[in-house]
C-alpha cells in the first residue's frame, strides 16, 4: 500500500480445548465410562463423535484404560485426503454405593472368585497370562 515493498502476513491461530476431545494431528482422543458389568460381560455403548454418535462394541473382559479405535471419525487430514481416527479409552466405574440387590449379587460373585483362587489350575492360568 502506498508504493512500499511487499511484506509477510503473519496469522496466529488460537485453538480452544474441546470439552470432550483431545486432538493430536488428525486423530481425536476421548474417554468413556463403562460399568463393571459392561466390562466383564461385554456390551455395546454409544460414543459421541464430531459427526454424531457411533456404536462401539466392548468385548467381554475389557480392562480400564483399554483404547478402541473408530476409523475415520477424527479430523480431516491436511491436503483433503481422508480423516483421522477417534481413539476411545474406557474407564470402569466403581459404584460408591450399592443397592441391597447389587450388594447381594457382588457378594455371590466374591464367593465364586474365592473358590476360583483356591483352585491351583486357575491360579496357574493367571500366572501364565501375566508371565
Amino acid at each position: 500500500m502506498g508504493g512500499g515493498p511487499s511484506g509477510d502476513l503473519y496469522v496466529v491461530l488460537h485453538v480452544k480445548d474441546h470439552e470432550r476431545f483431545e486432538r493430536q494431528a488428525s486423530d481425536l482422543y476421548s474417554a468413556e465410562p463403562i460399568t463393571f458389568a459392561q466390562a466383564a460381560l461385554g456390551a455395546e455403548i454409544t460414543v459421541t463423535t464430531l459427526d454424531g454418535e457411533e456404536t462401539l462394541k466392548i468385548p467381554a473382559g475389557t480392562q480400564t484404560g483399554t483404547v478402541f479405535r473408530i476409523k475415520g471419525q477424527g479430523m480431516p487430514n491436511l491436503g483433503g485426503r481422508g480423516k483421522g481416527d477417534l481413539f476411545v479409552a474406557v474407564t470402569v466405574i466403581t459404584p460408591r454405593s450399592l443397592t441391597k440387590e447389587q450388594r447381594k449379587v457382588l457378594e455371590q460373585l466374591a464367593e465364586v472368585e474365592a473358590k476360583d483362587l483356591s483352585d491351583p489350575s486357575f491360579v496357574q492360568k493367571v500366572r501364565n497370562i501375566f508371565g
